[in-house]
């Protein structure tokens, strides 16, 4: 069998996201595997090569996962020529420098997201990269996940008839870092260091809405800061800047009105992490990161209301399981393995850095829309 190594930049793996989602569960367990089987009948091999700050970080990185090849030098790692593809997984306000250097570099590009703090930049990128011929990609993990495969199962068998509205909650309580350690990094919460709830989580929204349901056409948010003062990983405080939540209303095509609301200051009582329940003329569903349940016209209750006498229904017990009727695998992996496919051999993609661009400017608009009190349509970008 022939064998076809790939080396693959790594620029942010000493990150919590960067070790677990793209080095150990993607890359790794690609190579665990022995490979990528390709058409052509080769396999493709991941070489990765691991970029940082901190060179004892990253050795240790290498010798806990069986690796030898690291460097805190990004320029003599893209000068590599058995370097073929550059991966961005640093802090939002180091992306766009790298991933520029990259595209110089000839390097075909796969990114986290926010691919850049601006519309501007993140434009600027994506014409970089076309006029450069190189290929590119923006993570895009949400629509990997189980369950919102099924629900897009959903969406392409005609379940819901006509959509009428997705409802979306998102969010859990981070906390402040004083009396207990907070489970995210303190720069998400300055604005100057790219931090900030709209910016990261509404390119999130952006594409999970226009590949399941359709583009996104107005939006109107608010975004604020709910816990102004938090303590950083050193244990000093400081003035929290970027805004902790958001409430967006998203207009699609077809009049689909999307309502997602986004929170690091919100307790969970939900079953996930994060639920959207899509209703339509001819049925519903409530979707998670892995279950998805529906209730079909013919199966809906019909309440009554008494407010003077508790309700006996118990609505949960009213929706049917779909089930998963396939293998899901890890949704960052699977993407990967689109990406190097692509790479490799040209296969169809759409999560390009246009697609990114296309979710900043949801979030720009969104901050926007905050700022102003104001709606804003959404234009078509303009290559």
């Amino acid at each position: 069998m022939d064998r076809t190594s790939i080396g693959i930049v790594l620029n942010g793996v000493t990150g919590r996201m960067g070790l677990r989602q793209h080095l150990v569960r993607s890359v790794l367990a690609i190579r665990a595997d022995g490979g990528l089987p390709l058409a052509d009948g080769r396999v493709l091999w991941p070489e990765p090569v691991l970029v940082g700050r901190s060179e004892a970080k990253l050795r240790a990185i290498a010798e806990q996962h069986g690796l030898d090849d690291y460097t805190t030098d990004l320029g003599e790692a893209l000068a590599r020529p058995d370097v073929h593809v550059y991966f961005d997984t640093q802090v939002t306000s180091a992306r766009v420098k790298a991933l520029r250097q990259a595209i110089e570099a000839g390097k075909h590009v796969y990114t986290e997201k926010p691919v850049a703090e601006s519309l501007d930049e993140a434009v600027e990128l994506a014409r970089l990269a076309d006029a450069a011929g190189v290929k590119h990609g923006v993570v895009q993990d949400k629509i990997y996940l189980p369950g919102l495969r099924k629900l897009a199962r959903l969406v392409r068998s005609g379940f819901f008839g006509r959509i009428l509205s997705v409802r979306g909650e998102f969010g859990y309580w981070v906390f402040e870092g004083d009396w207990q350690a907070a489970q995210r990094p303190s720069w998400n919460y300055r604005s100057a260091d790219g931090g900030g709830i709209t910016l990261d989580m509404f390119p999130h929204w952006h594409y999970v809405l226009e590949q399941i349901f359709g583009p996104v056409r107005a939006v109107t948010a608010r975004s604020v800061t709910h816990v102004e003062k938090r303590w950083d990983e050193a244990g000093e405080p400081y003035a929290a800047t970027a805004d902790d939540a958001a409430y967006g209303i998203f207009e699609l095509d077809g009049g689909v009105i999307a309502q997602i609301n986004s929170s690091w200051a919100v307790r969970v009582n939900r079953d996930e992490l994060v639920e959207f329940q899509v209703d339509g003329t001819h049925g519903s569903a409530v979707a998670g990161l892995h279950h998805c349940r529906i209730q079909p016209r013919a199966a809906t209750p019909k309440p009554v209301w008494d407010p003077d006498v508790p309700t006996t229904q118990r609505f949960r017990e009213q929706w049917q399981e779909v089930p998963d009727n396939q293998t899901f695998e890890n949704g960052f992996r699977a993407q990967w393995e689109q990406f190097l496919r692509y790479v490799s051999e040209d296969t169809p993609y759409t999560g390009d850095l246009w697609a990114g661009a296309r979710g900043v400017q949801v979030a720009e608009l969104g901050l926007r829309s905050s700022r102003e009190g104001r709606r804003f349509e959404v234009p078509e970008l303009g290559r």
